[in-house]
């Protein structure tokens, strides 16, 4: 294919879509608010990322793994946080940070593959849906001509934004969406109706790319903020965002925390480039005065067992802690740690339903009461996220 470049990198998550842009919106969304969602790819250990420092069952577990008192920093009589995670201490002091314990669902799934399938669509352990979570609730709601795109991926994956509608874009950084494009042999294309189809997807979305490339082309150089690849993605919703995109949803990714072995080391390196690159950006939205309008949310496939491993790692395991920040979030802790003396089959069980999340994010955020997640239990949840002012 001679458009090889520009179908991998740019449009290949929106083929039998179309990506309408209005060049005269504010950069705001329809609704007022964005979420920007945080995949933790690999499987994030949520024991030596919240720490139950006073359980004699932690240390147990985990004898060589188990974390020292001064590589972690309090946050209640009971728990703590990993050290690599103090430049979100500030936020956590003034209210912006939540942690949410003891997040899975029902027959745990420990394939890496199969479990994030479940977790970007909203299934259980059993099925995973056909379309992301989040997408049918935001284009129903927010309509399909008041977004310029109704969620953009700064990775080339686009399981959590599987649609057969709506304005759903990955890409890698802002620029790939100005690569040139390069003319198609009219032959293959008469031959191969699939690559015809996209050809016409091309023709169609030219004059719609035109407007993207002139916001893209005003926007200040945007100062780099973070560590590693997750504070460079950031950085690039940082820039679509001044650019005056219209998007509600942002998709990010950090990987590598698949900790099999050697993972004190490694999980400081990965929780330091999280701490850091939010906390980066939650400072350059401030500085914007477009923090209460963003909600930032983790999320990964599980997480991993409770006992420690002979490779001075650990394994697939099931229920993880995950954050939620912004300047309209309720900071504190919700729902309850898992017990650590009852396991299920070496894993902590969940004690929360991770759906309750969406249904939260989708009710109270975004202000979808009538959403697809709504029979999930919620009372936990009630005053996670400030009501619209």
């Amino acid at each position: 294919m001679q458009r090889r470049d520009w179908l991998k990198q740019t449009l290949v998550g929106i083929l039998g879509t179309s990506l309408g842009l209005n060049a005269n919106r504010s950069w705001a969304t329809s609704s007022g608010r964005r979420l920007v969602l945080v995949e933790l790819a690999g499987a994030n250990d949520g024991l030596n990322t919240l720490v139950p420092v006073r359980n004699d069952h932690y240390y147990r577990l985990r004898p060589n793994l188990s974390l020292a008192p001064d590589s972690v920093t309090g946050i209640s009589d009971e728990l703590a946080v990993h050290n690599s995670l103090n430049p979100l201490m500030a936020l956590w002091d003034r209210g912006e940070l939540a942690w949410i314990q003891g997040l899975g669902y029902p027959a745990p799934n420990r394939s890496h593959f199969k479990s994030i399938a479940l977790w970007e669509s909203g299934g259980d352990g059993q099925l995973a849906g056909r379309r992301g979570w989040i997408t049918h609730d935001i284009e129903h709601s927010l309509g399909r001509n008041v977004v310029d795109a109704h969620g953009i991926s700064l990775v080339n994956s686009m399981g959590l934004f599987n649609s057969s509608g709506g304005r759903w874009l990955s890409m890698n950084t802002p620029a790939q969406l100005l690569v040139e494009r390069e003319s198609t042999d009219s032959a293959t294309a008469r031959v191969n109706s699939a690559l015809r189809l996209v050809n016409e997807r091309m023709q169609e979305l030219d004059s719609t790319l035109t407007t993207l490339q002139a916001r893209i082309a005003k926007v200040p150089k945007v100062t780099k903020i973070g560590r590693g690849a997750l504070g460079t993605q950031l950085q690039h919703v940082l820039q679509l965002v001044r650019a005056g995109i219209d998007t509600p949803v942002y998709r990010v990714r950090l990987e590598g925390f698949d900790t099999h072995e050697g993972q004190l080391g490694r999980h400081q390196r990965l929780l330091s480039q999280l701490g850091h690159s939010l906390a980066d950006f939650r400072n350059a939205l401030m500085r914007d005065n477009e923090w209460d309008n963003t909600l930032v949310l983790t999320y990964s496939e599980f997480g991993r067992r409770a006992n420690e491993n002979l490779s001075g790692g650990t394994d697939h395991g099931t229920a993880a802690p995950h954050m939620m920040l912004g300047g309209a979030v309720n900071g504190g802790l919700y729902s309850t740690m898992p017990d650590l003396g009852q396991l299920i089959d070496g894993d902590p069980a969940h004690t929360m339903d991770y759906r309750s999340v969406y249904q939260s994010v989708l009710s109270d955020w975004f202000e979808i009461v009538d959403n697809q997640f709504k029979a999930y239990d919620q009372s936990g949840l009630h005053s996670l996220i400030r009501p619209r002012v």
